[in-house]
């Protein structure tokens, strides 16, 4: 059974690579897919013949070198190397939406943005009425404040 294992390494690293591959999609921080990247070197060792110890240092040295020179530029490119990305929250502040209930003076209202209603508030001292178009200036928890434009 291991000789069989032994002599068919190339399928145990594919497999590898995939599961790598299917757990980077969770986490979307390029680190996961430096392992992949290390398999399919290894499976291309397996395909030559080398022993188990050579493709295990493969792997290592493959996943090693993606960690450190392909990782980072992955970084630079897809996700712009933004060093405090806004949360879902923070990324209303300037954006646009409509009132859906009236905003009074003091007190609470919704505004839908995207699809997605907000409870709000009004930084002006008048009632922001159903259907008028607003920015948000502000957020304190899950309540943003917006003001008319």
């Amino acid at each position: 059974m291991i000789e069989y294992f032994l002599a068919n390494m190339w399928q145990i690293w594919a497999v590898i690579a995939i599961v790598c591959l299917i757990l980077e999609l969770s986490s979307g921080d390029f680190f996961i897919i430096c392992f992949s990247i290390g398999a399919v070197f290894a499976i291309i060792s397996a395909i030559c013949g080398l022993s188990i110890y050579w493709q295990i240092f493969i792997f290592a040295i493959f996943s090693l070198l993606s960690v450190l020179f392909i990782r980072p530029v992955a970084l630079r490119y897809l996700h712009k190397n933004e060093p405090n990305k806004p949360s879902n929250a923070d990324a209303l502040l300037g954006r646009t939406g409509r009132v859906t209930e009236v905003i009074p003076v003091g007190n609470n209202g919704y505004v839908q943005i995207d699809g997605d209603l907000w409870k709000a508030v009004s930084n002006s001292d008048k009632e922001i009425a159903v259907g008028t178009t607003v920015r948000v200036i502000g957020r304190e928890s899950t309540i943003i404040t917006v003001e008319t434009l």
